[in-house]
């Protein structure tokens, strides 16, 4: 099978792209704002944001060996959107819950990253994605050179720390985050030669 890209087809992707990830996100905060949002809007805002976050780093994730086995190298150009969608929505829940749940209370924040662990995990996972999304332009793969490679590898840890962050979330129904973490584990599964490369090198 071959997927044959051209640059208008690349360009139509990325505006569905796009339009996929900002629609959904505004009208998520349009319905908030109006009251929409049944009975616990802080609850549904962060489980929207924080699942789409981590849908689209899995996304991220599929494009490698999609393009592999479509052969169309120019879709790897829409991985870089991805990723930095993920981060936005990461940010978004991030930013929804200091704001919403915790209201801007900052040292209680501090307080909630050290006692909690899966805020720990979450807000590290979060943090990976900010040096991803700040470094992901060509003129800082240039600037950091083979250093770019081994700081974006970081994303395979990134993904486990928001599996991890989402099973440790939910108080009684694990079925949904379970699911993730298996399509999780999947995905680096077909990644295990490279992350064992990876692993060892950072040891010797």
């Amino acid at each position: 099978m071959r997927l044959k890209l051209t640059p208008k087809r690349l360009l139509s992707l990325k505006i569905v792209i796009h339009l996929c990830a900002l629609v959904p996100l505004c009208y998520l905060y349009f319905e908030a704002f109006t009251d929409q949002l049944g009975g616990d809007p802080v609850e549904a805002i962060l489980h929207f944001t924080g699942l789409s976050a981590f849908k689209l780093v899995l996304l991220s994730l599929c494009v490698s060996p999609l393009a592999k086995v479509l052969k169309s190298a120019p879709l790897i150009k829409v991985r870089r959107l991805i990723g930095l969608y993920a981060f936005a929505y990461a940010f978004a829940h991030f930013a929804s819950y200091i704001l919403f749940e915790l209201q801007m209370e900052w040292s209680l924040l501090i307080s909630e990253i050290i006692k909690r662990p899966y805020i720990t995990v979450g807000f590290a996972a979060l943090c990976i994605l900010l040096a991803l999304a700040v470094t992901s332009t060509q003129k800082a793969q240039r600037s950091l050179g083979r250093k770019w490679q081994s700081l974006h590898n970081l994303i395979y840890l990134a993904v486990l720390l928001i599996a991890l962050h989402f099973i440790w979330s939910v108080k009684s129904d694990i079925v949904e985050p379970a699911i993730y973490g298996l399509m999780t584990l999947t995905l680096l599964f077909f990644r295990k030669d490279k992350i064992v490369k990876i692993f060892t090198k950072r040891l010797a």
